[in-house]
C-alpha cells in the first residue's frame, strides 16, 4: 500500500469534500483516510489502481488533481 497526500484544485466547501470522498471510495484498492478542502490523504494498492485512476475519480467529482 502506498500512502499519499494529494492536492486537489477547485474545492471550496463541505459538499466538495463529500463529492471527492464518494468518488475515491468507489475505487477498488483505495482507502480514503481523510478529505479536506484542497487535499485528500489516501492509501492505495498499486496492483489494483494507479494515480491516473485517482485523478479521473477526482475529475468525475468535478475537481482537479494538482501534480
Amino acid at each position: 500500500m502506498i500512502s499519499k497526500e494529494i492536492k486537489i484544485e477547485g474545492m471550496t466547501c463541505h459538499h466538495c469534500v463529500m463529492a471527492v470522498q464518494r468518488e475515491l471510495g468507489k475505487l477498488d484498492g483505495v482507502k480514503v483516510n481523510d478529505v479536506q478542502i484542497g487535499s485528500a490523504k489516501v492509501e492505495y494498492d498499486e496492483s489494483k489502481v494507479n494515480e491516473n485512476a485517482i485523478a479521473e475519480a477526482i475529475e468525475e467529482a468535478g475537481y482537479k488533481l494538482v501534480k
